[in-house]
């Protein structure tokens, strides 16, 4: 199934497609966000998945589900410059566990790929759990519309449209431009072409990334962030253990809530601003349920 047609078939109404993430949140009584910290990274990605719902919730039975991880650079999970494999790993085995029938891991990396792949320890993770682990191949690039209000056309890998979930799985970290690299920059690692002329506009760009991929989940990786020095860092004295996984369905939400482990105020980060205005989450902490504990 196509995921963007698997998405049409979802929709609600303007109403709920605007506030969706809240209101079926609140109708199940799940948490909007969940913020888990604790020693082991597998754990604490499994109690926020189990504290949102559980991933069948996300997932049904027969699903493709490509989970987008930054895999950007040549670093070691102990640099904090690319998501935590165990992170990785926990996710693709819930996915399984839930019915999935292919689970994918892929990014498009800045760095070599086949030496962040595995100096990450993304792909062994990953492989571990039995999904598939494909570099970014530019022939499997295609011209789409984007229809953003500034970006509206670029070179997307097939491989994020063509699935049925998508989940977005960045690392939080401290970035030379956009100040903080989350959930809505790691989109640039579903794109081709010369990504550097996005940065004329970043803020936007990435706020509009984020309207056209529509993940279902978004998993934020705060185990270890990088402080300084960011996206590649490169030095342990740039990286704060935070040992915190933070999970939901409104990426805005997951985004605002990051910015306080680097003593930033969401106000501070445009592209949550922008990505507020037009409909796309929630800034404002206090209007969503938030479960917090520590495991």
């Amino acid at each position: 199934m196509n995921r963007r047609n698997f998405l049409k078939d979802l929709a609600l109404g303007s109403v709920l497609l605007r506030y969706g993430p809240s209101l079926r949140a609140q109708a199940k009584n799940f948490p909007d966000l969940a913020m888990i910290q604790g020693d082991s990274p597998a754990l604490i990605t499994k109690e926020a998945l189990a504290a949102l719902g559980g991933m069948k919730r996300f997932v049904a039975t027969g699903d493709k589900v490509m989970i987008k991880p930054n895999i950007g650079w040549d670093r070691t999970p102990e640099l904090a410059a690319c998501t935590n494999p165990e992170v990785i790993k926990s996710l693709a085995e819930l996915c399984f566990d839930a019915g999935a029938k292919e689970v994918t891991v892929m990014d498009n990396t800045t760095n070599q790929a086949q030496r962040c792949y595995a100096r990450s320890g993304i792909a062994d993770a990953a492989k571990a759990a039995g999904a598939k682990v494909p570099f970014a191949n530019p022939y499997r690039l295609k011209k789409m519309a984007l229809r953003g209000e500034w970006l509206k056309e670029w070179d997307v890998f097939t491989e994020f449209v063509e699935t049925d979930k998508l989940i977005n799985v960045p690392i939080a970290k401290h970035h030379s431009l956009s100040r903080l690299t989350m959930s809505m920059k790691n989109w640039l690692g579903a794109i081709g072409g010369a990504r550097n002329q996005l940065h004329q506009k970043l803020d936007e760009a990435m706020v509009d990334l984020a309207a056209f991929f529509k993940p279902t989940l978004t998993v934020l990786d705060a185990y270890r962030i990088l402080i300084r020095n960011g996206p590649q860092g490169g030095r342990t004295s740039d990286v704060k253990l935070q040992k915190t996984i933070v999970a939901g369905v409104d990426y805005v939400a997951v985004d605002t809530l990051g910015t306080g482990f680097f003593g930033l105020k969401p106000e501070e980060l445009p592209c949550l601003g922008i990505a507020q205005k037009r409909g796309l989450g929630q800034m404002n902490l206090e209007k969503l349920t938030i479960e917090k504990r520590t495991v």
